[in-house]
């Protein structure tokens, strides 16, 4: 468990940072973008449960903001690095439970039969907002891995959490007796 003594350090005056394994690189660099893209996406949940979420909703974010986290960390160390450090990973039992959630959700939806707007309740419309974050932090990671390797499930993972947060947003608008506004495509 890392142990923050001190918030800043100074030394990324110079436009790096470290990474988990010690390397210092570029502040923009890609595999920065993307662990600060999980990040953001991260904070983003944070406010989505802030906006008072559905209670299951609620549980089942606060299980994701904390896989994050692991994400978070696969990302922060290079592969050859892993080797040597036992870290927290993106594991196929994270993409398993992800699933789950979608399938425990989807029972309690009608299917759909257009495209619907990001719009709706409050914090459906905050799960949309994180959705489009989260299609943000997986090309990140997609671009990252054409240059260096990643964690083997870390896109897939963010793939199928796209999925949940699309379903989480339905599932929120109906628990708040609020329809899905659905696009016109004639308009």
């Amino acid at each position: 468990m890392p142990r923050l003594t001190k918030i800043y350090t100074r030394t990324g005056d110079d436009g790096t940072t470290a990474l988990g394994g010690g390397q210092r690189v570029p502040k923009d660099s890609p595999r920065i973008a993307a662990y600060g893209s999980a990040d953001e996406l991260n904070s983003m949940l944070g406010v989505a449960r802030a906006a008072g979420l559905d209670a299951k909703l609620g549980r089942m974010l606060k299980r994701i903001q904390n896989d994050l986290f692991h994400l978070g960390s696969d990302l922060c160390i290079r592969e050859d690095d892993k080797t040597e450090l036992e870290i927290p990973r993106i594991e196929p039992r994270h993409i398993k439970q992800l699933e789950a959630f979608i399938d425990e959700l989807q029972k309690s939806l009608k299917p759909l039969e257009n495209f619907i707007l990001p719009a709706g309740a409050p914090g459906a419309a905050h799960l949309h907002v994180c959705r489009c974050v989260c299609r943000r932090a997986e090309r990140d990671v997609l671009a990252l891995s054409r240059v260096e390797t990643v964690g083997a499930h870390v896109a897939t993972y963010l793939n199928r959490l796209s999925d949940l947060l699309f379903v989480m947003a339905r599932y929120e608008n109906l628990k708040k007796e609020t329809p899905d506004v659905l696009w016109d495509s004639r308009a």
